[in-house]
């Protein structure tokens, strides 16, 4: 399973890198992970977008799928001979963007729910409600052939229940847009919270994401490192980053 990252701002693109996305990659299957902005450009360095097995969404904030209505686009334009098959993308149902997920010919939303196990290619995903001003949902991703794990926490403020749902991931992309000392806040976790929560789950590897733009990230990533212990690796996001589980 190889993961990548595509954009990891959050609110607005910043320095001609993107907002959150990400690639995930098992067994010839290629699923994306929330589409924001720049995604279409980077995703193209990676594969062809006509070959974009699915696409699953956390929340229909901006900064998560302001490249979804353009991917619909290339797909729906494009000039290949062959045509490509209906795109499948994942979201909640609990806002009506939702509706605009499917397009004739182009893409079909399915929805999913908080208590849904999802088969989708070689993963299995389930659902973890967060702390956000919209219904947002994390995703637990397990790469049924390994039992590897991969944990998004798309957009959060803190949560106990975290503590369980990103136990012994292999991988935990983290929403870190806060710095120490802003704890519990209403819509994002701060690099304390997220570094206690996976020394807490025995995560293996965080990835700070949904960064917040001009701030010192160095001290971001100390204060998570701190927070974590020396058992987690911690690192910042970057547009390309690859890991493989």
């Amino acid at each position: 399973m190889k993961v990548t990252v595509l954009g990891y701002w959050g609110g607005y693109p910043w320095n001609n890198e993107g907002t959150s996305s990400y690639l995930l990659e098992s067994e010839g299957f290629s699923l994306l992970i929330d589409a924001g902005s720049s995604t279409l450009n980077v995703l193209q360095e990676h594969l062809d977008p006509l070959t974009l097995d699915a696409v699953i969404i956390s929340h229909y904030h901006h900064d998560h799928i302001a490249d979804l209505g353009v991917l619909q686009y290339y797909r729906q334009l494009h000039n290949s001979t062959v045509t490509p098959k209906l795109l499948p993308i994942y979201g909640h149902m609990e806002d009506a963007y939702f509706s605009s997920l499917s397009l004739p010919d182009v893409s079909k939303g399915i929805g999913y729910q908080e208590h849904d196990r999802l088969v989708i290619g070689p993963f299995r995903l389930t659902f973890l409600r967060t702390v956000h001003p919209v219904v947002c949902f994390a995703m637990r991703i397990e790469e049924i052939k390994t039992g590897k794990v991969l944990v998004y926490t798309a957009d959060s403020g803190y949560l106990a229940s975290f503590n369980q749902f990103v136990a012994n991931a292999d991988i935990l992309i983290a929403d870190t847009y806060l710095f120490k000392g802003n704890e519990h806040h209403h819509a994002h976790f701060t690099s304390h919270e997220v570094g206690l929560m996976a020394a807490i789950g025995d995560v293996k590897q965080l990835i700070l994401s949904h960064l917040a733009q001009d701030k010192d990230l160095t001290k971001l990533l100390e204060e998570a490192k701190e927070a974590s212990g020396s058992k987690v690796s911690v690192c910042l996001a970057e547009k390309n980053l690859t890991v493989t589980i």
